[in-house]
């Protein structure tokens, strides 16, 4: 999947939009922007949304396999991109190539959360239950079928395993997932634009999977580690 960053700006504008004036634009007399208290709702929200956007572009691509699988996930990744580009006219809905700021930060029991400790906190409790609950799938009939279909999706498919079904169902997931850090990231950085969703964003999700190893949760998170701390590392000696 070359475009997991589609997915990942989903979720950010789902929230951007509405947690900002932008939303005035196209819904006048609304009560935009709303407060940080619906973050936590929106988290669910873009997690819904952009599922759904996965599984409406898995439903035609799941099909094909390797090469064309990639490119087509890559082409999709730069439709996204350019439709928040110039989803500014005739109603201007994402502002176009100029972004949405502010973007509210979340708030909890009255309290902002607009300090990085705050979002290290946020980030933290939504890893864990993310590990909990890909484990758990892990561990399930779902998990398994998954890697039957990874070892040998001939043999998958001969044992009576929904192929397409299973490959549908992780691919909504995954989606899911990415919408929903979307969310936290349009709140930490209070800006967005379609830059920030670039084909080199995937590349980089893709590098820390590869990294750490396909099918191992312990392998990608040390991946998403090394990726990030080398990145940090490189900017560093750019500096």
């Amino acid at each position: 999947n070359l475009g997991y960053a589609a997915f990942y700006a989903v979720g950010a504008y789902t929230y951007a939009i509405f947690a900002s004036s932008q939303a005035n634009y196209f819904i006048p007399g609304g009560g935009f922007p709303l407060s940080g208290n619906w973050f936590w709702l929106f988290l669910i929200i873009a997690l819904v949304v952009s599922g759904f956007v996965g599984f409406l572009l898995g439903l035609p691509v799941l099909r094909l396999k390797g090469d064309y699988l990639a490119i087509v996930t890559l082409g999709f990744a730069e439709i996204i991109r350019l439709l928040f580009n110039n989803l500014n006219k005739p109603v201007n809905i994402t502002n176009g190539p100029m972004g949405i700021t502010p973007i509210q930060p979340p708030m909890l029991f009255g309290l902002t959360l607009d300090r990085p400790v705050h979002y290290y906190g946020v980030v933290l409790v939504l890893f864990v239950l993310t590990v909990v609950v890909v484990r758990n799938l892990q561990n399930s009939r779902i998990g398994r079928a998954w890697v039957a279909i990874r070892e040998d999706e001939l043999v998958a498919r001969t044992m009576g395993i929904p192929v397409v079904r299973m490959k549908l169902l992780s691919f909504t997931i995954g989606a899911g997932l990415a919408g929903m850090m979307g969310v936290v990231f349009a709140a930490r950085q209070r800006f967005i634009d379609p830059t920030s969703f670039t084909f080199m964003e995937s590349i980089v999700i893709l590098c820390m999977v590869i990294l750490g190893g396909s099918g191992n949760i312990k392998g990608v998170i040390i991946g998403a580690m090394a990726v990030v701390v080398l990145q940090l590392q490189i900017l560093k000696d750019v500096s």
